[in-house]
Order: C-alpha cells, then sequence, then structure tokens
C-alpha cells in the first residue's frame, strides 16, 4: 500500500512538473531600433513564429548558426520570424559588416544585457527564444540551434495554422 501511494505521488510530481514546464507565458513588449534607425516592435509579427535570437558579432556559436537561421528565414519566410538582437551592441558599422558577410536576411536590432534580462538573466549566447503566433513565449534554447531542435520545437509550430 506504502509502494503504491510513493508510486501515485510520484506520477503526480512528475505530471505536475510536466505541466509547469510547458507553460507559456506572454512576451514581453519590445520596441528596439534596427540598423537603419527605424523602431520594431516584437508585436508587429504576431501571426507568424517569431525566433528572438541573441548573439554578438564576438560570439563563435553565434557565427556558426548564423547560416541555418538564414536558410530557415528564407524557407519560411510567411510563417517564421526571425530576429537577431545584439548583445551587447557593438559599433553599427562592425555590426552591419557583419551583416553583409553573413548574408542575414533577417531583421537585425540593436539590443543591451537590459533587452536579454527580460527573457532569460544569463549572460550565455547564442539564447533563442520561441514565440508562437499569439505571442507566447513557449520554449528557449541555449546555445546554436541544432536541426533537430529546429525540427522537434520550431517546425511544429510553422505547421499549427
Amino acid at each position: 500500500m506504502n509502494r503504491l501511494i510513493l508510486i501515485l505521488l510520484v506520477f503526480l510530481s512528475a505530471t505536475v512538473s510536466l505541466a509547469q514546464e510547458t507553460k507559456s507565458i506572454k512576451a514581453p513588449s519590445l520596441e528596439l531600433k534596427d540598423l537603419k534607425g527605424q523602431t520594431v516592435k516584437l508585436g508587429k509579427y504576431k501571426g507568424k513564429v517569431v525566433l528572438v535570437n541573441f548573439w554578438a558579432t564576438w560570439c563563435a556559436p553565434c557565427v556558426a548558426e548564423v547560416p541555418e537561421l538564414v536558410k530557415w528565414q528564407n524557407e519560411h519566410k510567411d510563417e517564421l520570424q526571425i530576429l537577431g538582437i545584439t548583445y551587447p551592441p557593438a559599433s553599427l558599422r562592425k555590426i552591419r559588416g557583419f551583416v553583409r558577410d553573413h548574408g542575414i536576411n533577417y531583421p537585425i536590432l540593436l539590443g543591451s544585457k537590459a533587452t536579454k534580462r527580460l527573457f532569460e538573466p544569463s549572460d550565455n549566447l547564442p539564447i533563442t527564444v520561441i514565440i508562437d503566433r499569439e505571442g507566447n513565449i513557449v520554449d528557449r534554447i541555449d546555445g546554436v540551434i541544432f536541426v533537430d531542435e529546429f525540427e522537434t520545437k520550431i517546425r511544429p509550430l510553422i505547421k499549427q495554422h
């Protein structure tokens, strides 16, 4: 009897934990300047799946994931919007050169440590926050986004329409 109660408690605890992990929260309102000085609002992309990617020009893993991000933006431009947010902002000249040299085809916004803390308190890079079509944060990927993570965490959201 005690063993059955223990098993039941473990099961219930795991179920509650899983429910808490999958609970989505509303993405914060965000307005940042792009490389042309134009204000970009995160809310503008409601209706699309949004990847908010915090990166830096000096971050080797950030640089490594750029080709896949460019590819996914091309392949899913009607359903997906990638937003690259610099952390911390380097000189505009350096960022523009990086964007040009790497063929980045998604908006690059000038962020700060405070901007990143709205989504994630650590200083780790890259970090990508996944926002669903309704504007809810549904997941976060710490480090480079690998193809298998795209397939399991992002593609299902893109297919929901």
